[in-house]
C-alpha cells in the first residue's frame, strides 16, 4: 500500500510549451533525461505506458496507464515500478503528472508531481532528485530551442 505523500516541483524553462511538450513526449528525448529509459506509449488516454532499461546493473520494465493527455498543458499517468518492492496491484500504482503553464511565448513553467510512495525513503529520494530531473528537462528543451 502506498503512502499518501506528494512531491511537486516547478521550474521555468526558456522555451515555448510546444518545445517542452516535445521533450516530455518523444521517446528519444525522454531517454536523454530519464537515465537511458526506453519509453513505449501512444499517449492516448487509457493506453499503456512502459518504461524499460537498466539501472545500476538491474533490468526493469515498469508500466502504467495514460490517465490524461491535454496537449501542451498536462500529462498524467499511473505508474508501477518493480523498484518499489510492492506487488503489481492497482492500489500500488503512483501517479506522475507533468503540468505546463505558459508565462509568455518564450517561458513555460513545468511542474512535475509524483503522488504516492512505497516508503518514506522512496519519498525522500524523489524529493531530493526531482530538481535534478527538472534541470535536465530544462537544459534539453532550451538547447534544442535555439
Amino acid at each position: 500500500m502506498l503512502l499518501n505523500l506528494t512531491v511537486s516541483k516547478t521550474i521555468a524553462i526558456t522555451a515555448n510549451s510546444q518545445r517542452v511538450w516535445e521533450v516530455l513526449t518523444q521517446p528519444e528525448l525522454i531517454k536523454e533525461y530519464l537515465y537511458g529509459t526506453h519509453t513505449e506509449t501512444t499517449w492516448a488516454v487509457g493506453t499503456p505506458i512502459v518504461f524499460s532499461g537498466e539501472y545500476e546493473g538491474t533490468s526493469y520494465r515498469d508500466h502504467g496507464t495514460i490517465l490524461e493527455n491535454t496537449p501542451f498543458q498536462q500529462i498524467r499517468y499511473s505508474y508501477w515500478s518493480g523498484f518499489s518492492g510492492l506487488e503489481d496491484l492497482p492500489e500500488n500504482y503512483m501517479e506522475i503528472r507533468y503540468t505546463l503553464h505558459t508565462e509568455t511565448n518564450l517561458v513555460t513553467d513545468l511542474t512535475w508531481s509524483q503522488i504516492g510512495f512505497s516508503t518514506q525513503e522512496a519519498y525522500e529520494h524523489s524529493e531530493a532528485g526531482t530538481l535534478q530531473l527538472l534541470e535536465a528537462i530544462k537544459a534539453l528543451a532550451e538547447v534544442k530551442a535555439d
